[in-house]
Order: C-alpha cells, then sequence, then structure tokens
C-alpha cells in the first residue's frame, strides 16, 4: 500500500519536502534576520495551513473554526512558552539574531506530512472529507502548527518593539 502511495505521488511533493527539509535545517544555525524577512516565513507557512485546511475540507466551518483555535489555544500558550530572550533585536542594522533551532524543521515536517497524510488518506478514502470528527482533528492540528509560528514571530517583534519603541 505504501508502496503505492509513493508511487502515485507528484514528482514535485518530493522537491518540495527536500526544500522544506533544506531550510529547516539552515534554521537550526544561528542567523541574522532583517525585519521584514522575519516576518515572511511564519506568514507563509500561516497560508500553507490554512491553504491545507481549505483544499482538503473545501472550506468546511468545523474544520475552519478548529483551525483558528488552533492558532489562538496554541499561539497563546507558546508565546508564554517559547523563550524570546535567547533571540537579539540590532536597532541600528534593524535585523534580528537568531540562535539556531530544530522548532522550524518540526513545524516544516509536520505541515508537509499532515498534508501528504490527509491527502493521501482522503485519496483512499474520500468520505473523510466531509467527516466532521476528522476535518476538525487536522484543522486543529494545522492551526496548532501555524499558532507556534506565530507566536516566535510575536516573540520577534514584541523583542523588537521593547528594545526600539515606536515613539521617541
Amino acid at each position: 500500500m505504501l508502496m503505492q502511495i509513493l508511487t502515485h505521488t507528484p514528482k514535485w511533493v518530493f522537491a518540495l519536502f527536500l526544500a522544506l527539509l533544506w531550510l529547516g535545517v539552515k534554521q537550526m544555525q544561528p542567523r541574522n534576520v532583517g525585519v521584514g524577512r522575519a516576518a515572511v516565513l511564519p506568514m507563509v507557512m500561516t497560508g500553507l495551513s490554512l491553504l491545507g485546511v481549505t483544499s482538503a475540507f473545501s472550506g468546511s466551518p468545523q474544520a475552519l473554526m478548529a483551525w483558528l483555535a488552533g492558532v489562538v489555544l496554541v499561539g497563546i500558550t507558546s508565546m508564554q512558552l517559547l523563550p524570546a530572550d535567547r533571540a537579539r533585536f540590532d536597532g541600528h542594522s534593524r535585523t534580528f539574531h537568531i540562535p539556531g533551532s530544530a522548532v522550524p524543521l518540526a513545524l516544516f515536517m509536520g505541515i508537509f506530512f499532515t498534508k501528504y497524510a490527509v491527502g493521501a488518506s482522503i485519496g483512499m478514502q474520500p468520505s473523510l472529507a466531509h467527516d466532521s470528527v476528522f476535518a476538525t482533528a487536522v484543522g486543529a492540528l494545522y492551526g496548532s502548527f501555524s499558532g507556534i509560528f506565530l507566536a516566535r514571530s510575536a516573540n520577534l517583534w514584541r523583542l523588537r518593539f521593547a528594545q526600539t519603541p515606536l515613539i521617541a
């Protein structure tokens, strides 16, 4: 069964996997990131997780509400638990110095494998696309991934504004 799933997987999916793996491994190294670029990755990955929910479940209200609940609940919790003090912001160069972390790699792989598993599951059993329990669980999982991404980003922005207030 696994071989049949893999042989019917489009080639671009394997390329996407390798690209996400490469990007995730790069995130494990300390790096300097500009203010604009710090917002791009969380927004793209949040968009991909929302796309995963809407494409699999045709905009199901339960799936979308579960996604939103996952974003909010996990996002707020993660903002409290994830350390932002390891990152630094340089107001002169407008860059963040971000220590390496395996969290982005885990999130990339989580979103990728969730999308892959959901697609394969619905491909084998199309009725799952209309199963509210399945849609709710998947929506919450996708939302949880996004909540962590957004919390990490929010912690950076909080650090930035704490060091360089908008009003002087």
